[in-house]
């Protein structure tokens, strides 16, 4: 049998760079690596049912698109010793419909929020024309559990039959009918931030909502703008979630508010800056790739001195 320190199940083209970078990281730390992609996946499913290899490190990044990868998923969690945001948690955690009522619980500010439920299960919804008036024209249209990239978001939605019409692509989904937030104005920028939780560290960025283009947050502009909280409202959420490493976007409002609006990204974007006009600063990405050897190398470590 073979054993490798971390396997990475990875299956969007977009990636290389990160997995790349991950494995750069785990070779400083004589951590041996293993890649698992849609071409090896079932070759890889087979020398683990007979004891040819295996992972003591596991970390997921492609079965929340590809449920090829559950059956793997589950051998995983079975046999890993550590799994970086283990599955059971990820299904917590993605479901905004539940975040958004933990979140609630916890003291967090979210936006105006209807649930309704999933098509299949409710086909007619009565929209109460109090509550559709304190949600706001335009109002935001999102599918609780279906994720990535902005998949069935509606940013502009303004009648009933856009609600109608939205519900039925994903009609398993529950849906979330949300206030649509204007952010506060910060000496030309917009008050919006995408803010990374990896391991335990806080790495906040500028994230415009409209050109989505990101930039680091700078300890002097934190100073400047007041934005601490956003690594308290962070740590509530990593309490909440319980995920190793997911981002968040959280605006600050015009009324000086902070307002989570996206809750949890359990499967961050990492494509790098310098490739991609619309991609995580470089240095963050590479911040995290340490950050994710370091977790691994922490852990086999523990269980090498646990022995």
């Amino acid at each position: 049998m073979k054993t490798w320190s971390l396997a990475i199940a990875w299956n969007w083209e977009f990636d290389e760079d990160f997995v790349a970078g991950i494995e750069r990281e785990c070779a400083k730390r004589d951590l041996t690596r293993y890649r698992i992609d849609p071409h090896n996946l079932g070759e890889t499913i087979e020398k683990l049912k007979t004891g040819k290899v295996m992972f003591q490190g596991f970390y997921d990044r492609a079965s929340d698109a590809d449920p090829a990868f559950l059956p793997l998923v589950r051998m995983m969690q079975e046999s890993a010793n550590y799994l970086i945001n283990p599955h059971f948690r990820v299904q917590h955690a993605i479901d905004k419909a539940t975040m958004q009522l933990e979140f609630i619980t916890h003291g967090l500010n979210v936006p105006y929020t209807i649930i309704l439920a999933p098509f299949n299960q409710q086909k007619e919804v009565q929209l109460d024309a109090a509550k559709l008036g304190q949600i706001g024209d335009p109002f935001v249209i999102k599918p609780a559990n279906t994720t990535g990239g902005g998949t069935g978001v509606v940013l502009n939605a303004k009648t009933s039959r856009d609600v109608m019409e939205s519900r039925q692509l994903h009609k398993n989904d529950k849906y979330l009918l949300q206030q649509f937030i204007v952010p506060n104005d910060l000496d030309g920028r917009r008050g919006w931030f995408r803010v990374y939780c990896a391991f335990g560290e806080i790495i906040p960025c500028w994230w415009d909502d409209l050109t989505h283009r990101y930039s680091e947050l700078s300890p002097e502009d934190e100073r400047r703008f007041g934005l601490g909280e956003l690594r308290d409202i962070m740590r509530t959420i990593e309490g909440i979630c319980g995920l190793d490493f997911f981002s968040s976007e959280i605006a600050l409002t015009e009324k000086s508010k902070f307002v989570v609006v996206d809750y949890v990204n359990e499967v961050c974007d990492m494509r790098l800056q310098s490739r991609y006009a619309n991609g995580a600063p470089d240095a963050v990405v590479h911040r995290i790739e340490e950050l994710i050897a370091d977790a691994v190398a922490s852990r086999i470590h523990r269980l090498i001195h646990a022995v």
